[in-house]
């Protein structure tokens, strides 16, 4: 399995989406970090540095522009996880590169797991490195005036959230991928994808106006795809406001009103886990 592995490496590094995904990630973050010292400016203009009237307001801000950070990062990170893992499989099958391992007696389930590790660990350091990245800039160019107020715990409990989400990517990736073409299973995973993330707003707009309809279309396209139940659960596990009543994380459009239940995430975790293990049986019947 080990080899399986260390070829994915090679062959991710590789690949032209993912020299263009960093290099437009430093962008990204450059940007953010322009985005956060120019806010942190005008903050210090038109509040003053002190003052506890606009303590309310600060936090508000620094949470919501640390979350408008965190949502594009993830975004980034999912596309990245897609392009590259969607085909893992199947390209390699449309290539006939594949027989070159099936020759060699190994099982093909090693084949899968050799994938799939190689794959979500290194979209795993990816993901951690952005979450990294943007808490730094929060938290150092955001001085006093934007740094968001955390400790350990919050960042260890929210970097591991941020971090599966890409893993629960490639599991159903690595699935899409044994059973059709690269184009065909990367337009499913980005809809898939799409739809988690919508139905997430508007799950919150649901809570936010305590309509049950809307609140209810959020919950099926968690169930259907639960990406966007992670990232809401970073948030929260970064901002630490699941039980807070003035709950700044909740507060604007990259915050969380209907926080994800305990049931929901293991369903996540499940759901991942259901999809590697689709993909493995799938793949050990299909004719290559």
């Amino acid at each position: 399995m080990w080899p399986i592995i260390k070829i994915t490496y090679r062959e991710m590094i590789s690949k032209r989406i993912f020299t263009i995904t960093l290099i437009m990630s430093l962008a990204f973050l450059l940007l953010f970090g322009l985005a956060t010292g120019y806010a942190v400016k005008e903050m210090k203009d038109m509040l003053g540095d002190v003052g506890v009237e606009r303590l309310l307001e600060k936090q508000v801000l620094s949470t919501q522009m640390l979350g408008m950070g965190l949502y594009f990062g993830s975004v980034i990170t999912a596309l990245l996880a897609i392009l590259s893992s969607v085909g893992s499989i199947a390209s390699e099958i449309e290539s006939h590169q594949i027989d070159t391992w099936l020759a060699r007696a190994l099982p093909r389930y090693k084949y899968v797991l050799g994938k799939f590790f190689g794959l979500a660990s290194m979209l795993g350091l990816y993901a951690l490195l952005m979450f990294t990245g943007l808490l730094a800039i929060n938290q150092w160019v955001g001085e006093g005036m934007l740094a968001v107020q955390v400790d350990a715990s919050q960042v260890l409990k929210a970097a591991a959230f941020f971090v599966s989400m890409p893993i629960i990517l490639v599991c159903v990736a690595m699935l899409l991928s044994s059973i059709t073409t690269t184009v065909t299973g990367g337009i499913i995973l980005i809809i898939l994808y799409g739809i988690s993330f919508v139905g997430g707003f508007i799950e919150q707009l649901g809570a936010v106006f305590s309509n049950s309809s809307l609140t209810n279309i959020g919950i099926i396209s968690s169930l259907l795809f639960p990406a966007d139940s992670l990232f809401r659960q970073a948030t929260l596990s970064l901002f630490d406001s699941a039980d807070d009543p003035l709950s700044f994380a909740s507060q604007g459009i990259f915050g969380t009103t209907s926080p994800p239940s305990t049931a929901m995430l293991i369903y996540t975790i499940i759901y991942g886990i259901v999809a590697l293990g689709l993909s493995i049986r799938v793949f050990q019947k299909r004719d290559v």
